[in-house]
């Protein structure tokens, strides 16, 4: 059956075309999204739901998403979007960070050329017929120093646009290396170093509790007087009421914001300030922007839906559609992995530790990391999967380790699981065969060539005469048919394990038998979904 998916507020038709055209069921329902009830009543019945700002997915809506697997918000910002509560329902949060980048760069720029310029106050006042050259004397943008917090992809376009202007550029950020910037043709500086230099400063950084009013009074305070501030980024990085007290007295000469703290902004202490422009966050408002994440967020939401890829999610680790077509099987391994240690483990799990050897330690790990965790924790939750049970095992305190090394045995790569529970320590390890099948190749240190099936029954015994015979006649006994039979023992007369491939599931009279045998130190039935 085809994937669902509803789009609940106005995207392009050329998104919903790439639906149709991938061959997923698509239901375009624009303005669904502004009415929560109809939407809560509908959204059961969807695989995926693309939204724009207007559809607030809440922790109440996601209690009706019973099939959702995917939310993708046409934009960056995704406020909108109750982002936990969609990881412990399982559900994939994406957004389109690259398709409106040019265009809220751009509009950062037209804003710095309207306050240096005056534009907006002029125009009005040439509207209302008066001519009042004298009073709009503007600045000149060229040889002026531009601070730029931010220099990611936004924030590296407009430094560009700004060299091109030819100002002097400067930038504030942590993750800027030396070459980086040198590269770019921008000197790093310090925020202090900024704040003092600056002529005008703009922000292309995103809203956290580290940038959360980077513009405070304080630092306010600390620029060049005479300074034009710039925000085209997210509301909440400036102290708007202080950035109003330092426009009046004259010690910042103007402001151009294109978002607030709160939003709508029907008030602020920003409005009505002589040389302060004001737009309604159009930062990614073009057609051309619109058109751009339109279709991104329509390519990726088909990509997961019908190949497992996951590009700009916010909630999990993301695997491009050719890093899903070279990882799927090992990614499949590392679940089954995974759920062999969840379903044999009886007692709280503590850690979870997993060493990635040779080809495999060059993937991507932390989607693999995601898939381990989704194994175990689906043996007492089947509900759980890559997205919700790294969450889960988060809040529960289970500590998880990655390694990764060269190859070290005969396989080209393999993945080993380690649990540390309350009471003991286990760990099996596998990998995939030229064939694309995943296998068992140690279970508690002991090599063994185990493929995995739908129904295994596993044991483990003292290393004597007797026991395979023992246990295929309680499994007679029991109309259990033996599809194949899989042996290993650290040494002769040592431990041994014994794995029965059976047609069915294993029924609980057959491990209770076995278990009064006092042959077997350990029995248990498995479920792995092929």
């Amino acid at each position: 059956m085809a994937p669902k998916v509803l789009i609940s507020d106005k995207l392009s038709d050329a998104a919903v075309q790439i639906f149709k055209d991938r061959g997923i069921d698509v239901d375009f329902r624009p303005d669904l999204g502004k009415d929560k009830d109809a939407l809560a009543a509908e959204i059961g019945k969807y695989d995926g739901l693309a939204i724009r700002s207007a559809t607030k997915v809440t922790a109440k809506l996601l209690e009706n998403a019973t099939n959702l697997k995917v939310v993708g918000r046409a934009g960056i910002g995704t406020d909108n979007v109750d982002k936990e509560a969609a990881s412990k329902k399982g559900v994939i949060v994406m957004n389109t960070p690259f398709g409106n980048m040019i265009t809220t760069a751009e509009h950062a720029i037209a804003m710095m050329f309207a306050v240096a310029r005056q534009i907006p106050e002029a125009s009005a006042s040439t509207h209302a017929g008066k001519w009042e050259k004298s009073k709009f004397m503007g600045v000149e943008l060229t040889a002026k120093t531009l601070g730029v917090i931010g220099a990611g992809n936004i924030g590296g376009i407009v430094c560009d646009r700004a060299k091109g202007l030819k100002m002097k550029v400067i930038a504030y950020d942590p993750f800027l290396s030396e070459e980086k910037a040198e590269k770019m043709g921008v000197e790093k500086v310090e925020l202090e170093t900024l704040l003092k230099r600056a002529d005008f400063i703009t922000l292309h950084v995103p809203l956290t509790d580290s940038t959360r009013n980077i513009l405070s009074r304080e630092n306010l305070e600390k620029t060049k007087k005479g300074v034009r501030i710039i925000n085209c980024a997210r509301g909440g990085l400036v102290d708007e009421e202080a950035l109003a007290d330092l426009l009046k007295s004259g010690h910042v000469a103007g402001a151009a914001f294109d978002v607030f703290s709160v939003e709508p902004a029907t008030e602020n202490p920003l409005f009505n300030l002589p040389n302060v422009v004001c737009t309604p966050h159009l930062g990614a408002s073009t057609t051309e922007a619109q058109e751009n994440v339109a279709l991104q967020v329509a390519e990726q939401m088909a990509n997961y839906l019908l190949d497992g890829a996951v590009e700009n999610a916010l909630n999990m680790p993301s695997m491009t559609a050719e890093e899903a077509k070279t990882m799927g099987p090992w990614v499949k391994l590392a679940e089954h992995l995974g759920s062999f240690i969840g379903q044999m483990t009886d007692d709280a799990i503590k850690a979870i530790n997993i060493t990635y050897d040779g080809i495999v330690s060059e993937m991507n790990l932390k989607a693999l990391d995601a898939a381990v965790i989704a194994g175990v924790m689906k043996a007492s939750q089947p509900d759980m999967n890559m997205v919700s049970a790294p969450v889960i095992a988060k809040e529960r305190g289970i500590q998880i380790s990655t390694t990764s090394q060269d190859k070290t045995g005969v396989f080209d790569g393999y993945i080993k699981v380690t649990m540390v529970s309350e009471s003991k320590e286990r760990s099996i390890a596998g990998t995939c065969f030229s064939d694309g099948k995943p296998r068992f190749i140690q279970i508690k240190g002991i090599n063994i060539d185990a493929e995995v099936g739908n129904h295994m029954l596993y044991t483990t015994n003292a290393d004597v005469p007797g026991i395979i015979g023992k246990l295929g006649a309680v499994l007679g006994d029991h109309g259990a048919n033996v599809a194949n039979f899989t042996l290993g023992r650290s040494k002769a007369g040592g431990e041994a394990i014994a794995i029965a491939y059976l047609d069915d599931s294993v029924e609980a009279g057959v491990i209770k038998e076995l278990k009064a045998t006092g042959l077997f130190q350990q029995v248990k039935a498995l479920e792995f979904n092929l």
